[in-house]
């Protein structure tokens, strides 16, 4: 076992000689399950907040209301938190108190089965009173007790059962839902737009996160988040996400989301961003996919772009990441031939795109100046046909950049 456990391990015998029950809890126990153990154990106990801090020299009060202790040990920080039973809930994510508890009532007022078990380091033995072992083996997401009464306690538990699907490719029970369902309208207010927006960034780097978008589709949720869907047909929402399982790896889950509105136009799309709360870096990579987008369509209509437009094209620093996702939308054999076009222009154009992204062009200002040309907006628009000639007639070299471009009516326009 890793130095977190041995650690953690170390809080609950120290919790138990004290006189005290203490279990892991939560995720750490449902991923000891599954086989895949993490660093991140949380601890659940019987003694009160003030108990705990008189029993480990360092902690951090987190959370005195609902019961919360970081303890540090040897460098980690786990959360130590006294058995609960939550009071009403206010506001559809937070209830007005707590009460003081034991397991069985601190596992039924958790989400969902699989996250509501414990383990007891000392004996090595498993508390499970909601049957999350059965619903790992049977690989679903089930809510604990009255699905509609978890939803209607926290709404962000509407979020959390897609996140937990996607993870594990696991399907949400059907009762489960049937409350989704019911509740989906209730998301907003309650939970924040950038609770929402982290959820998705989690959700996007499991391999299920395509079935799930449609499912949140189909059980309504989506079409909350995002009312230009509400109309779509399932059918649809499948063909778009299939994209997916070809998109490059790390790919930044803006790119995900914005894959399901494949005609609206630009505008649109920043404007949902921004509802989003996604970040301006997010918003400059769409607006680049859409550039991308648009010149292969482009292309593929039989008007070409100019090595020039390519060449811009290609310099971006998300340049292989655009053509990967571009390529994505494509059946195989036409994606790999999209692949290899670009890769050749790319590899043809390799001298100017070095340049753009230096900025290093064979015509500076300098040189013009030395030709007579004052700094200003007709330096600047030779400038730009200096490059755009050099580019689209391949030359590397100035000279026969400069001899056309003194040719030019331009050059004699002031």
């Amino acid at each position: 076992m890793t130095d977190a456990f041995a650690q953690a391990k170390l809080i609950v015998s120290k919790l138990v000689r004290a006189g005290y029950i203490a279990y892991f809890a939560g995720g750490w126990v449902r991923d000891y399950i599954m086989g895949h153990p993490s660093e991140d154990i949380d601890i659940a106990t019987n003694a009160p907040p003030n108990a705990i801090m008189d029993l480990f020299p360092q902690t951090i009060l987190v959370g005195l209301a609902f019961g919360i202790v970081i303890v540090v040990m040897e460098g980690h920080q786990f959360e130590v938190a006294t058995f609960r039973k939550d009071l009403r809930y206010i506001d559809g994510r937070h209830p007005l108190g707590i009460e003081m508890s034991n397991p069985l009532e601190d596992a039924k007022r958790r989400d969902f089965t699989i996250n509501g078990m414990f383990y007891d380091p000392l004996e090595e033995q498993i508390h499970d009173y909601v049957h999350g072992q059965e619903d790992i083996r049977l690989g679903i997401i089930r809510a604990i007790g009255d699905p509609h009464e978890r939803f209607f306690e926290d709404r962000l538990r509407i979020l959390r059962a897609f996140r937990f699907a996607a993870r594990f490719r696991f399907t949400i029970e059907q009762d489960t839902q049937d409350a989704i369902r019911e509740h989906a309208t209730k998301l907003f207010p309650a939970v924040a737009m950038e609770r929402v927006w982290q959820e998705f960034n989690k959700m996007a780097a499991y391999p299920g996160f395509d079935q799930v978008i449609v499912d949140m589709h189909r059980l309504e949720v989506l079409d909350e988040i995002f009312p230009e869907l509400k109309h779509l047909h399932i059918k649809d929402m499948r063909h778009y996400v299939h994209a997916y399982a070809h998109f490059p790896a790390e790919c930044p889950t803006i790119a995900y989301l914005m894959e399901l509105f494949p005609t609206l136009p630009l505008d649109q799309k920043i404007d949902m961003m921004k509802r989003l709360k996604a970040t301006n870096k997010d918003i400059k990579l769409i607006e680049y996919l859409h550039a991308f987008h648009n010149a292969i369509q482009a292309e593929e209509s039989g008007d070409t772009k100019e090595a020039y437009d390519w060449a811009h094209l290609y310099a971006h620093p998300d340049c292989l990441l655009g053509l990967q996702i571009m390529a994505a939308r494509y059946a195989n054999e036409k994606r790999e031939l999209l692949l290899q076009r670009h890769t050749q222009r790319l590899k043809e154009l390799d001298f100017h795109v070095q340049n753009l992204k230096k900025g290093t062009p064979l015509i500076s200002a300098a040189v013009l100046q030395q030709q007579g040309v004052k700094p200003g907006k007709h330096m600047g628009a030779l400038l730009k046909e200096a490059e755009r000639l050099a580019i689209n007639e391949n030359w590397q070299d100035p000279a026969p950049v400069l001899a056309k471009l003194i040719t030019l009516p331009l050059w004699r326009t002031e």
